[in-house]
């Protein structure tokens, strides 16, 4: 077994008294995809906010290469781990370039500071944002900024990842498109931690599914162990279809909405 390039070790965290993370563990490898999925305050982008060491923990560690992230400077993590947040919110009239051309700052003053111009055109090519690059950031849409986000990022070059919901604005082409290029990093070694709310998605792209539920890591592992129904049921509390894709065998997750009675009409009223 490779070495785990971080590891979360008994980490619990509260917010406004409520327990956010309960003794979370969980190790991080090299050239793996894993997507933190579970339902909304389950504590999936606490978790990648700690992770990112933005998030202190009450209790507990979290390991960067057998290192406490706390004893890490803010630019050492910065030519670590690139994060790319649910929000990009960006104050000045600042343009698609600008924004991607900021995933360079770590490297100001180092020798890779000559790549700056190759990474940024590679960044530029990989999220299809050549016609976003000129204009305000301001007048994006939704999936727009996020492709820029998500750009910015790659051009960080880091050796991990942390990706919050980054295709929830997205349409199908881009969705797919980003977790490509996320699988295509892993490949050469990155290590990808991606939170998803699209289960299918989840389960198309990544090495490990780790299921969260009020803090607590209830299941993790490959896709088909993970997200069984039974475990989502239980999870969302909610009904689902859990089944393998007859063309190309991924799996495919469906809410149940067989429980709404078929409308009928009866002398014109809806009965």
């Amino acid at each position: 077994m490779p070495q785990p390039i971080m590891q979360v070790i008994n980490a619990s965290l509260s917010l406004g008294g409520r327990p956010i993370l309960d003794s979370v563990n969980l190790e991080l490898y090299p050239g793996e995809v894993v997507a933190l999925v579970g339902p909304n305050g389950a504590g999936k982008s606490t978790l990648l906010s700690a992770l990112c060491g933005d998030e202190p923990l009450e209790s507990g560690q979290i390991l960067l290469d057998g290192q406490d992230i706390r004893h890490r400077s803010a630019k050492d993590l910065a030519q670590v781990r690139a994060v790319q947040t649910q929000e990009s919110r960006v104050s000045f009239a600042f343009n698609g370039e600008d924004v991607i051309r900021m995933g360079r700052a770590p490297w100001a003053g180092t020798e890779e500071e000559d790549r700056d111009e190759e990474v940024i055109a590679a960044a530029v090519v990989a999220t299809e944002s050549q016609s976003l690059t000129s204009r305000p950031v301001q007048t994006l849409s939704g999936g727009e900024k996020a492709r820029i986000s998500f750009g910015r990022a790659l051009a960080q070059e880091t050796k991990v990842l942390f990706l919050d919901e980054p295709t929830a604005a997205m349409d199908i082409r881009h969705q797919e498109q980003l977790m490509s290029t996320v699988r295509s990093r892993t490949t050469a070694g990155v290590t990808a931690v991606v939170v998803l709310h699209d289960l299918s998605l989840a389960a198309a792209y990544a090495d490990r599914v780790v299921l969260l539920d009020a803090g607590r890591v209830v299941a993790s592992g490959n896709a088909q162990d993970v997200l069984t129904a039974e475990n989502l049921e239980n999870v969302y509390r909610y009904p689902v279809s859990v089944f393998e894709h007859p063309d190309h065998g991924g799996l495919v997750i469906i809410p149940l909405r067989s429980h709404l009675s078929t409308q009928r009409f009866r002398e014109g009223e809806l009965i």
